[in-house]
């Protein structure tokens, strides 16, 4: 009997799951076979091979991605920036140009800074709050349009609306980085998006023990992409698949428990008065929380912020915490801290950072799953021991 299936919560459960279960096991096995069997595949991109991403376990995980953000179809790569540059490389040739938002990771912006023109690729960054300012920027050649749904670090909130409208009227492929959002707080096909990509090795594993990424959409598209990712290589190993697999299933917790204590410890640092300013879309103050509103089922787990003193007082707070971890990354079950300016974006140059709003004292912090009353009283007695 066919399983009926309509809230997120479940299908992060059961969508994509073998049915009937492989040999009754509750759990996906892992499938550690480089090779299968060959029976009359007619095109090299269906042969069953683990570089052409058609295993068990990636099949399932496509399937389940897919299902979780309402789309046609998904495909599962070795890292975030394996989907971010396999799309781009997909999409674009050599003469094409690109609109990209203009606050983006690091790792995005460098790729298209620093590669581009090597590739005979143009590109403009563009204001997402400003739609306005977009129509200037657009050339006859211009084929993609690419956005964050909540920019790393500043937490802005572009016009999402506005993107999907503008890449239509102009025959745009849009794409958005989905990754502080996770599917559970936003999920683009539904607004209209052509594309989602993922750092998988964030929120939707959730527990710091891989990398992986994903690229969510339009059918026709995850093919060409697929085909492209066939010829680089930057498949999933079994192993990670398994791993992704288990930790989407508790995604819809993770990230409920992560917001709401987001939220909390943001309206503390918000009130406290050794904190210059607070980054984080759950706030009135925000200058995109209407927005946010609109477009979003919850805020997430990421929040930036400034306390005065510049790096010298971010430096001391960051040592004086004890339950944060000081590390890159984001979206584990432990809180994690750092500095933009020396980990996600420490390869953009610093007059670029500062003319973003990415100063060398603003800190990022990753909210954990641990409880908020602690990391709240922890942050309060390291912010008592500033100046």
């Amino acid at each position: 009997m066919a399983k009926h299936i309509k809230h997120i919560a479940t299908k992060l459960i059961h969508a994509g799951e073998p049915e009937p279960l492989i040999h009754g096991a509750v759990s996906m096995p892992i499938f550690q076979s480089s090779t299968f069997e060959y029976t009359g595949q007619g095109r090299y991109h269906d042969l069953r091979y683990i570089r052409l991403n058609n295993t068990p376990n990636h099949i399932a995980l496509h399937q389940k991605l897919a299902s979780i953000e309402n789309a046609e179809a998904a495909l599962v790569t070795a890292s975030g920036m394996g989907a971010i540059s396999t799309t781009l490389l997909t999409l674009l040739a050599p003469g094409d140009h690109f609109l990209a938002q203009a606050c983006l990771y690091g790792g995005t912006h460098d790729f298209i800074t620093k590669d581009f023109a090597a590739l005979g690729i143009s590109f403009d960054f563009i204001d997402g709050e400003d739609p306005g300012s977009w129509e200037g920027k657009v050339r006859s050649n211009t084929k993609a349009i690419f956005v964050e749904t909540m920019t790393n670090p500043l937490l802005q909130v572009a016009d999402l609306k506005a993107v999907v409208e503008f890449a239509r009227g102009h025959d745009l492929v849009s794409m958005i980085d989905n990754t502080f959002a996770s599917p559970i707080n936003f999920r683009p096909a539904e607004w209209g998006f052509d594309l989602s990509l993922h750092s998988c090795t964030k929120y939707l594993n959730g527990h710091s023990d891989i990398v992986a990424g994903a690229v969510i959409g339009r059918a026709d598209l995850i093919e060409r992409i697929t085909h492209k990712l066939n010829h680089l290589g930057a498949s999933l190993d079994p192993h990670a698949c398994f791993l992704l697999h288990r930790g989407i299933k508790t995604l819809g917790v993770r990230m409920q428990c992560q917001s709401e204590s987001a939220l909390n410890l943001s309206k503390y640092l918000e009130n406290h008065r050794t904190i210059e300013k607070v980054n984080y879309p759950g706030l009135e103050s925000h200058p995109g929380y209407l927005r946010a509103c609109e477009l979003f089922d919850g805020f997430s787990g990421m929040l930036s912020f400034e306390v005065k003193g510049g790096m010298e007082a971010a430096e001391s707070f960051i040592r004086n915490t004890t339950l944060p971890v000081v590390a890159p990354s984001l979206g584990g079950v432990e809180t994690l801290i750092t500095r933009p300016a020396t980990t996600s974006h420490s390869g953009m140059p610093p007059d670029e950072r500062r003319a973003l709003g990415i100063s060398d004292s603003l800190i990022r912090v990753s909210v954990g799953i641990e409880a908020t009353e602690d990391l709240i009283e922890d942050f309060d007695q390291a912010l008592k021991m500033l100046p």
